[in-house]
């Protein structure tokens, strides 16, 4: 393969990355709860019923932030019902999965949850069957000093303080025709802005995100976000979108050129909020919040059957599925100046980077492109400007064989590559003006010899990451190798 070469210019920066864009989410659905992360019947449940195992793996992936409990799910969720004592709590039919709901995990388990994991909470209020009042009240239950009778109740249930819950959305997928309480977008508006106006009387520091067009392939797509932004107004601190792919065509090559497609859409809602920000000619900027996004394709059991923590959606995951999952990722950072929240659909079972099988707990090779980029893209992302050996992509147009994102940070640079090649190594050249490269600090490799290669409860490390040594320095200019099918995070000392 030709060479490529990526230039860099710390002048050329594009705005902090988000850690929020390491988010997830957490939704009662199929054994994302139920068996995932909460089982008290397991022998690695804490006091708490929260698997210990499970944990411990999510604490390595670098999860800053966790929408919670939905999803289609919220739509249906009544929050009340899930908090007090447990033996008090009601057993209801869910109707967004038709799965049975104990609601013996709720508002305050996941408080602890995410106070164990340290995860900033990101609540969906339920804007489907729900009411704007019963929103407002979970403010106030979640946020509110005790002397008022929703923060007194969550008192009452053992939590003095506050949970301090400072990002809200505002319903989930209301575009959609599956979505229970689904109307059209004027409808939808007039629902939010009134749940919006009681929810920040309530707390004037929350930020508040506005539910927009869940697909790109959906007939209202953009319009239902105009329409909705206009109306909303200085309410909407951010919009949210969703995207979930997939290889359907069993083309590894086009499949793996799905991020053109990632940076066009983020590119086209950044448009609509552009759009109506100038037609108003308002100061509020709208940012963007990618609140759910993951590959899924190959499961697509949704039907409980009436069940308890019925197996839905457990999507396997191989190689080619982690270099997509990396490559959203660099799409998320090269545009950190519009897009500050994202979510990986879901933390566990569920379309997840976990599996769980009885007492066994299985890391997928997902967790690690999003693991390696959390734990090192700290600071600010950097135009990336490439030339090398391109192919063109059915689906998805030309394609740029290597993928990349950089993140400067004081004296060190990090660098995020994908060689999306089927059968050939790469050899990459960075050029940096107005810096020298030093030295190579870390770099480690993420790669396999097939793109269907998974790991699997028999062999759980068939893809995990390793220390790349195809690296050289010189002249303030560096050098690197990577394989094909390969994703790469290397992080160089600079003057």
């Amino acid at each position: 393969m030709e060479k490529t070469q990526i230039y860099l210019d710390p002048h050329f920066s594009i705005a902090e990355v988000d850690r929020r864009i390491f988010g997830s989410f957490l939704e009662h659905l199929g054994r994302a709860v139920y068996q995932g992360v909460y089982q008290p019947s397991s022998k690695h449940a804490d006091e708490d019923g929260l698997r210990i195992d499970v944990l411990k793996a999510l604490s390595r992936l670098g999860v800053s932030i966790v929408r919670y409990p939905g999803g289609n799910f919220a739509s249906g969720y009544h929050w009340i019902d899930g908090i007090g004592p447990k033996q008090d709590r009601p057993t209801v039919r869910e109707l967004a999965w038709q799965s049975t709901e104990t609601n013996q995990f709720g508002t305050d388990e996941f408080m602890r949850l995410c106070s164990k994991m340290s995860w900033r909470p990101m609540m969906t209020v339920n804007l489907g069957t729900g009411t704007p009042e019963e929103a407002r009240n979970w403010v106030e239950y979640c946020n509110c000093p005790k002397g008022t009778k929703f923060a007194d109740l969550r008192v009452s249930n053992g939590f003095e303080e506050p949970h301090g819950v400072k990002l809200w959305c505002l319903g989930n997928e209301m575009d959609a025709p599956w979505q229970l309480g689904h109307v059209p977008a004027e409808q939808y508006a007039l629902r939010a802005q009134q749940a919006a106006k009681m929810m920040r009387d309530v707390d004037h520091s929350i930020e508040l995100v506005v539910a927009g067009s869940c697909l790109p392939s959906m007939e209202t797509y953009m319009d239902w976000d105009r329409i909705v932004l206009e109306y909303l107004g200085e309410y909407a601190d951010y919009i949210g979108f969703h995207r979930y792919v997939g290889n359907q065509l069993n083309d590894t090559a086009d499949y793996l050129a799905i991020s053109n497609s990632i940076d066009k859409q983020i590119e086209e809602m950044n448009a609509v909020c552009s759009y109506v920000q100038a037609r108003k000619r308002s100061r509020k900027r709208t940012y963007l919040c990618f609140d759910e996004w993951n590959v899924w394709y190959k499961n697509q059991v949704k039907d409980g059957s009436g069940k308890h923590a019925p197996h839905l959606l457990e999507e396997r995951y191989n190689l080619e599925d982690a270099l997509v999952v990396a490559g959203f990722l660099l799409s998320f950072i090269r545009h950190a100046d519009v897009l500050k929240i994202a979510n990986i659909a879901q933390l566990v079972n569920v379309i997840a980077p976990i599996l769980t099988d009885g007492e066994r707990c299985l890391v997928q090779s997902i967790y690690w492109p999003f693991a390696m980029i959390s734990e090192t893209a700290h600071g600010v992302a950097l135009r990336t400007v490439s030339e090398g050996p391109s192919y063109v992509s059915p689906s998805y147009g030309d394609t740029l064989f290597v993928d990349s994102a950089a993140v400067l940070e004081g004296d060190t640079i990090r660098i995020f590559l994908i060689n999306r090649s089927m059968d050939e190594s790469a050899e990459i050249e960075l050029r940096p003006t107005h810096i020298q490269i030093q030295r190579a600090k870390t770099a480690a490799l993420l790669t396999g010899n097939d793109s269907k290669l998974e790991n699997s409860f028999e062999k759980p490390n068939e893809i995990e990451p390793r220390e790349m040594e195809e690296i050289s320095v010189k002249d303030g200019a560096a050098k690197i190798e990577i394989p094909p099918l390969a994703f790469a995070s290397i992080t160089f000392q600079i003057s």
